[in-house]
């Protein structure tokens, strides 16, 4: 989870204090990453639509990011409170009728559910996309940024054997990710009709045709 202090899980990060410790998924900085990778892939970006599910407390804060650095960014930001598929297709075709925009989805199971219609909708409205998580990009999306996950199943894997050599989950600290990963689909970069520069190219761990 993103957060679990907020979630009610730990009492704090430094010292969980139960019997519940681990790896956070992400920290909330990374809205305001995903808004500068979207404008460095698209210079023209003059837009932003969020779209979240206004009951989950970890796009909340998310969402709180983003808003605050649009600004620096030059982009100006809608919102998308949705919840149901039906919801998520008429806030991207609305917000789709107008030029130079792009989509933040922030997670959630419904939006998980809903990939592959978001991506092709996106598609159809010229609208770059991107998500936290790898899967999004390989079902469609334009590019996804987040932590990598197979990093956090290895440290996980030492707390583990830390506990059942005797070690208290109350005073292992709860960690932040460390490493993260982007990916590009270059398929859909080429059906939205933008040239991916090179530079941002050059820094994706991986590039999917």
């Amino acid at each position: 989870m993103s957060d679990p202090v907020d979630g009610g899980f730990v009492d704090s990060m430094a010292r969980p204090g139960g019997n519940v410790t681990g790896f956070t998924s992400f920290e909330y900085s990374i809205g305001g990453k995903w808004l500068e990778l979207l404008k460095e892939a698209t210079p023209s970006l003059r837009r932003v639509l969020v779209v979240l599910n206004q009951e989950n407390y970890t796009s909340r804060a998310l969402l709180h990011t983003i808003t605050a650095l649009a600004p620096s960014i030059g982009v100006q930001l809608s919102t998308g409170r949705v919840r149901s598929s039906a919801e998520i297709k008429a806030t991207i075709e609305t917000f789709g009728q107008l030029s130079n925009g792009a989509v933040i989805i922030l997670p959630d199971p419904l939006m998980t559910a809903d990939r592959e219609r978001i991506a092709a909708l996106a598609i159809s409205h010229r609208l770059p996309t991107i998500h936290p998580f790898r899967f999004f990009a390989a079902g469609g999306c334009l590019m996804s940024y987040g932590t990598d996950n197979l990093d956090l199943y290895r440290r996980a894997a030492f707390y583990v054997d830390r506990i059942l050599k005797g070690a208290d989950a109350a005073e292992m600290p709860v960690q932040n990710p460390t490493k993260y990963s982007l990916a590009i689909n270059l398929k859909t970069a080429k059906a939205l009709g933008i040239e991916v520069p090179p530079t941002l190219l050059a820094r994706a761990d991986e590039v999917i045709q």
